[in-house]
Parts: structure tokens; sequence; C-alpha cells
């Protein structure tokens, strides 16, 4: 809290789009145009996932956990299934796992292309999100082709995945990534380049590193802060580990930092895509389950985690033998970067920033009151 003497502004903030991420406002006690007071309040969009599953059957989670977080929903779908084949014993068959780390990518690139668009909008550089909503369209139309779904998909399950890829696919996969690439210095020269998005970002919303890890920072955050941490290497899953892939980091630790964290995430993202696409073995993908509706999955509990497109997103699925989970809850970076984080780094800060700052830590508001 900044010490004065004058009576502060209350200034609300949110919610709305792409300025502030998703349903959720920001509540701000301002003098002039400085921050003294941020108070984060999340909204009433979805909400108590975890209390409704544990009245649910098992395969009925699914659709549940997808709108965890809406605009990336396959780490959701990722936990849970791992979370229950754990518990249960089931050895997923290969190429399943190949798919999944597919699935898992391409939902980090569709949901970096929205993050760029949403950045750009924060200060008002809006050819940006006309660009990248637009582009991201192009991943939402193989997940439509792959799952029947463009946004909620349902597809990666206990024992694998719901179907294999359609015919073609890989080709098409493979134009849409050629696409991507060739966009990337149109993203350059329009917002990672732009001396106003430099200026603007540079020195604003810096994380003290020291702090970073104290306080429960993932993802991009994290990395931007100098810590070479990702699920993906530390803790591999699925098979990361056996594809090629580089952990970017800088020591910044602001705005613009975070930012070219995820641009060449991005990359890499694409060089990942690629590589499964090539090493992807033939074979079954989905290991039998007894009937969904009668399962009862074995007593015991399971943590998993995956790295999402916001940092690592971790699971705690507790059976105790009947056919609905006794407990599931979901640990992921929301809660700290847009409650904790956010409301000590507004302070001092000029409203102009608050939108951008907020998009640089990445969050998801019904992930905060699930």
């Amino acid at each position: 809290m900044i010490a004065t003497s004058k009576k502060a502004t209350k200034l609300f903030l949110g919610p709305q789009h792409p300025g502030i991420t998703g349903n959720m406002m920001v509540e701000l006690d301002v003098l002039g145009d400085t921050i003294v007071r941020a108070r984060t309040h999340v909204g009433y969009l979805h909400r108590g996932f975890e209390k409704l599953m544990e009245q649910r059957l098992w395969i009925q989670c699914f659709p549940i956990v997808c709108r965890i977080c809406v605009p990336e929903p396959d780490p959701n779908e990722e936990n849970f299934a791992r979370g229950v084949e754990e518990i249960a014993g089931i050895e997923i068959p290969e190429r399943a796992k190949w798919i999944r780390t597919l699935v898992l990518e391409l939902s980090r690139l569709q949901a970096y292309l929205l993050w760029m668009g949403g950045q750009a909008g924060s200060i008002g550089l809006y050819t940006m999100p006309q660009w990248t909503v637009g582009d991201r369209d192009y991943i939402l139309d193989l997940f439509e082709e792959l799952t029947g779904g463009r946004v909620y998909h349902m597809y990666i399950w206990p024992g694998g995945v719901r179907r294999d890829l359609p015919d073609g696919f890989r080709d098409r996969v493979l134009k849409v990534m050629d696409y991507l690439e060739s966009r990337l210095p149109e993203y350059d020269r329009l917002l990672f380049e732009n001396a106003l998005f430099i200026k603007r970002a540079s020195g604003v919303g810096v994380i003290d590193p020291e702090k970073a890890m104290e306080w429960g920072v993932v993802g991009p955050p994290l990395r931007a802060a100098g810590y070479r941490h990702d699920t993906r290497i530390d803790d591999p899953y699925e098979v990361y580990s056996q594809v090629e892939f580089v952990v970017p980091t800088r020591t910044e630790s602001d705005v613009y930092a975070r930012a070219m964290i995820r641009r060449f995430e991005f990359e890499q993202s694409i060089s990942i895509v690629r590589q499964v696409l090539d090493k992807m073995p033939e074979g079954p993908v989905y290991t039998g389950i007894p009937n969904p509706f009668q399962w009862r999955v074995p007593p015991g509990d399971a943590y998993v985690r995956t790295e999402s497109a916001r940092g690592e997103f971790a699971y705690y699925v507790v059976s105790d033998g009947s056919t609905k989970p006794r407990r599931v809850h979901a640990r992921g970076p929301a809660y700290v970067h847009a409650v904790t984080l956010l409301e000590h780094m507004l302070v001092g800060a000029n409203i102009a920033d608050v939108s951008m700052i907020m998009n640089s830590l990445g969050t998801c508001p019904p992930e905060i009151e699930r």
C-alpha cells in the first residue's frame, strides 16, 4: 500500500475481452492514475467443478474438466485421464501417447495465438487479435475434424484417445504448421519487435526472481524470471522424453520478457508437432475399460501434472472404489497468478498497464473458483 493522505478513488476494470483475461474484474483503488490497492473478483462464469465431479460418474467428468480452462481444455482432459489410469493400473497404447502429445501441443499453439491477440489488444494494438484469432481457427478446424468439437473435445480419456487420426490428417496438420511458421515474421514486426510494445512492456510488471519460486509462479512468468522449469522436461509424460525442444529463459522478469518466452515457445511447439508426426508409430489407440456407466475405479489416489501454456497444471484424484470420484482437486497457476501475485504487482502501477500485466501472467478465472 502506498502511504498517502489523499482519498483514493475506486475503479472497476472488467469484465471485458481482450483487455481482461476471461470473465473477471479487478477492483482498483487509485490516486490519480496510480494504483494503491487491487482486489481480484473472478466472476461466476463456470464454478464449483470439484464438487460437481463428486456427483458424476467417472466418464461424466470429462465434459466438466474441459471447462476449468476454456481457452485450453486439453491439459485438463490429460490430467484427469492419467490420474484415473494411474489409480486403475491402465496402460495405454504407444500410438495413443503420441496422439495425446500432438493434441497437447496443438492446444498450446492455439492458446498462445489467443494470448498474443489479448496481449496486443491490451495496449490498443487491435490488428494483432484480428490476425491471431483468425489464424487460431485453422487449429480449431483440425480439432473439429479430429474430435467433433472446436473448443471442448472430450478426446483424451482413460485408456487412450477416443479415435484414431482421420485419413490425410497428418498432411493437413503439417500444412497448418507451415502456415503458422510463415506468419511469425509478421507477428514479430507487428508486436514483438514493435517499438511501442517494447517501450510499454519493458520494466513493467516485474516479478522479483528471488520471490518467484516462493510465491508459486509457474510457466512463462517463471521462465522469464530465469528458472528453467518445464514439467515436460522435469517430469516427462506421454512421449516428451522422445522429442527434442529447448526450454527458453530470460532474466528481466517483466511483461516483455514473458512475451518473448511465449514467442520462442510457439516456435518450439511447431517443431514438436512435426517431430511427433514423423515418429508416430502405427497401432491401436485405445485400451478398453469396463462399462463406463458401471465402472468402479479401484480405491487409491494419484497426483499427475502437465505443462499447460500457462504453466504447471496438476490434478489430485482420489477413488474410494465407487462409480464416482471421491475427490478431484485441480491445482493450476491461475489462483497464484491472478490473485496473490496480481494484487501485489498492481500496487504502484499505472492504470494503463493493468490489462497488459494481467495478460502477461496468463490466467483462467474458472480455475480459481473451481
